[in-house]
């Protein structure tokens, strides 16, 4: 299971197939992602013969970011297998980041448990496959829930059957379009799952392409963030061009991490890092000419001048009238204890 304070923000560097089936990316893309201040890296394991109708398997896939000429020798060149789950796990301890994976089928829920990663993803496309969720839900690890292209009803449905078998649920908002459009977002939703699942952490799952939603989505109550992740967006792959790079990440992170310092506390008082620009900006009250002592204090004999070590304008109230004991030069800031 993972370890995810709901006080803090957790976010997972979705990789997917970003490694290109190259192992040695994998890594890259582990450390960069560590380097970035991610919590987690994501990837995403399929058993494809078993996955598609045979139709769609052995389709042609001609076109610029494909590996196969067909989409099933596409997805088998992109796909990892045991051993190299097993030193990308070992790699992660060494790292220390959390490494899970999105399973895509039953085949592959079985493959990621053998593997003993601490979470499972359920994405978007599977809201609907109650008969998956149960599955990993009996597992005991923690789940995390993708809610693109469903209703609320779809989302109840899938939290009522997962949480039978399995109170470890994190629910993310998202938009199941690459990249999404601002005007889909929808960032709102995230209070109305909280509303409705205030038991469980919402989070979001989140394919704009920038870095705006994820801190808009952190005040709105989202705790856990998933973003595609890759290491150029030039290379080749589908997912590369709406991933950040990892100078887009740890913005993303930093921005994330200063929001809890930002809000700071309810309650409204001087602060100690306000007191030298307050005292150069703020104003006092001092004699505007020369008033001579016995002289009345009146607001024609007084102004309100920078800086403000002395007595704030708004006590001006309790001198005028009152007579001075001492004669009191042009510019000199005016005190309670020189007026009678």
């Amino acid at each position: 299971m993972l370890k995810i304070n709901s006080d803090k923000h957790y976010f997972i560097a979705e990789i997917g197939h970003n490694h290109q089936g190259d192992i040695k990316k994998a890594f890259e893309l582990f450390k960069a992602a560590k380097l970035a201040g991610a919590d987690a890296v994501k990837l995403q394991k399929r058993d494809n013969e078993s996955l598609y109708v045979k139709k769609y398997y052995e389709r042609s896939y001609d076109n610029e970011n494909s590996f196969g000429n067909t989409y099933g020798e596409h997805r088998k060149f992109l796909e990892f297998g045991e051993v190299e789950y097993k030193e990308l796990k070992s790699y992660a301890k060494e790292l220390g980041i959390d490494f899970f994976a999105t399973a895509f089928d039953l085949k592959s829920v079985d493959f990621l448990n053998k593997i003993d990663l601490p979470a499972f993803k359920i994405a978007s496309g599977d809201l609907l496959n109650i008969p998956l969720q149960i599955e990993v839900a009996k597992l005991n690890k923690t789940i995390i829930l993708s809610t693109g292209g469903g209703t609320m009803d779809d989302v109840r449905r899938s939290v009522d059957a997962i949480s039978k078998y399995n109170e470890d649920l994190i629910i993310l908002h998202c938009t199941a379009s690459y990249p999404s459009e601002i005007h889909d977002m929808n960032l709102n939703i995230i209070t109305t799952l909280k509303k409705f699942f205030p038991k469980n952490i919402i989070g979001l799952s989140d394919h704009e392409n920038g870095i705006d939603a994820a801190p808009v989505a952190y005040l709105l109550g989202a705790r856990v963030f998933e973003k595609h992740f890759t290491l150029n967006r030039s290379w080749k792959g589908t997912d590369h061009a709406f991933s950040l790079e990892p100078l887009g990440l740890s913005k993303l992170i930093r921005n994330l991490e200063r929001i809890p310092a930002m809000l700071g506390v309810a309650k409204k008082s001087f602060l100690q890092s306000e007191k030298e620009p307050i005292n150069k900006m703020g104003k006092s009250i001092v004699a505007k000419c020369n008033i001579k002592k016995g002289e009345k204090i009146t607001f024609e004999n007084i102004a309100f001048k920078s800086p403000g070590s002395g007595l704030p304008p708004f006590r001006v109230y309790e001198m005028i009238n009152k007579i001075t004991k001492i004669e009191l030069s042009e510019d000199t800031l005016i005190k309670f204890e020189d007026l009678d």
